[in-house]
């Protein structure tokens, strides 16, 4: 049995890595938690770790994708923006996956068996 091969997208701008299924992974669980710390727990990382990459998103894009409650309770949420580039990423990653299925297959049959780690 061939091994399963996930496609992954990362987007430049510029010539700099900006977007990839990590940070929108990260957004995925803010949205999911209400909360930085602990979207940043469920992917292992710190809070400061997870804070940076979305001061980075929010850096990089018009408009912030994620926005913070101020004061000791915190909390966050994912903008308008915020799910409309975590749908766009998902709707391109979807469409790539179709576009490479035959490459893809092809690959399967090359690559290694079950020592290769597929997702």
């Amino acid at each position: 049995m061939a091994p399963a091969l996930r496609l992954t997208l990362r987007i430049d701008v510029d010539g700099h890595p900006t977007l990839g299924h990590g940070k929108i992974r990260l957004l995925e669980h803010v949205a999911s938690t209400g909360s930085i710390s602990a979207a940043g727990r469920a992917m292992g990382m710190s809070y400061r770790r997870a804070w940076l990459l979305i001061d980075a998103l929010n850096n990089q894009f018009a408009k912030p994708l994620v926005e913070t409650k101020p004061g000791g309770g915190g909390g966050a949420r994912l903008s308008e923006t915020g799910q409309a580039v975590v749908d766009c990423y998902r709707a391109a990653e979807k469409e790539a996956t179709a576009g490479a299925e035959a490459s893809l297959t092809a690959l399967a049959g090359l690559v290694k068996g079950p020592s290769v780690r597929a997702s």
